[in-house]
């Protein structure tokens, strides 16, 4: 069923929006944008709740502290900057990356920080979001687009453009399982809430979802039509919403594949999609807009 129950679009940026996050209290959305820009607005009116203008090259990734207090955003340039999601202050700059920070991902504890390197860079660096010093470095994948913790915060997976999804121990880099259905680059990866499984889309225009513990195949998810470059699971785990270039957004059961609705607000490729922390809101983002509204009435 194709819909569109669009709240209201976020026009604020000049550029493509590439990133979008939801505060943990679902009241303010941070979006990541080519304008150099990183901006803070409360989601259910669009008002701007403030800007960050620390980059001096285009974003790529956002994502909130657990406690709400903190951004952490990345660009293209490699840098990545913490600062503090009401005032916009500085507060670290973390310079461990080369080039093209695709993806940042905060520990469940708000200790550490996982951060993706994709085109020039390749690694993922795990580092203490208080002070930025490193604890160590994954190298064993061609560039990273998709970094995500386990609800435990035990273990972190990424995806890479290389076709591989892997699984590690989040405090060492040790004991690595790879997930192996995907035969060409992979550009999202996702951590179910739940903890209990995890999903990656990417070149194939498909969507593979496998228990985390037993890389059994939950599900194949074979609703797009060309290449999927976003994912968000529901707050409860039981749905996915999955966008890229056919520029739908559509959200289906995570178990079985069953389509629930497709959204067809956007003309253009979409890059994020973000679900707000209650369930009853989707942001997504295609252009320099981002679009607010409900994937179920």
């Amino acid at each position: 069923m194709s819909i569109e129950p669009t709240i209201f679009s976020y026009k604020g940026h000049s550029d493509h929006v590439f990133a979008a996050a939801w505060s943990p209290d679902g009241i303010s959305i941070a979006s990541g944008s080519r304008d150099k820009t990183v901006r803070v607005w409360f989601a259910s009116t669009g008002e701007d709740r403030c800007m960050y203008r620390g980059h001096a090259s285009s974003l790529l990734s956002v994502t909130w502290s657990p406690d709400g207090k903190y951004i952490a955003s990345g660009d293209t340039d490699g840098t990545i900057q913490i600062w503090e999601a009401n005032t916009g202050k500085d507060v670290i700059t973390y310079h461990g990356h080369k080039r093209f920070v695709r993806s940042i991902a905060w520990s469940p504890d708000g200790e550490l920080i996982a951060s993706g390197g994709d085109y020039g860079d390749s690694t993922v660096q795990v580092w203490e979001a208080s002070s930025g010093n490193q604890v160590y470095t994954h190298t064993q994948q061609y560039r990273i687009f998709g970094v995500a913790w386990s609800l435990d915060g035990k273990r972190i997976v990424s995806g890479s453009f290389d076709g591989s999804v892997q699984s590690w121990d989040a405090l060492t880099g040790s004991n690595v399982v790879i997930y192996r259905d995907h035969a060409s680059p992979i550009y999202a990866t996702t951590w179910s809430p739940n903890g209990a499984s995890i999903g990656a889309g990417g070149e194939e225009t498909t969507i593979q979802v496998w228990e985390a513990a037993t890389r059994k195949s939950v599900c194949l998810y074979e609703g797009h039509s060309n290449a999927v470059k976003t994912l968000a699971w529901s707050p409860d785990s039981k749905y996915i919403a999955s966008g890229g270039d056919d520029t739908t957004v559509q959200v289906w059961e995570a178990t079985s594949g069953n389509i629930v609705m497709k959204y067809a607000g956007h003309s253009k490729w979409v890059r994020t999609v973000a679900w707000s922390p209650d369930g009853g809101y989707i942001a997504s983002s295609s252009d320099e807009k981002v679009r607010v509204w409900q994937p179920f009435s």
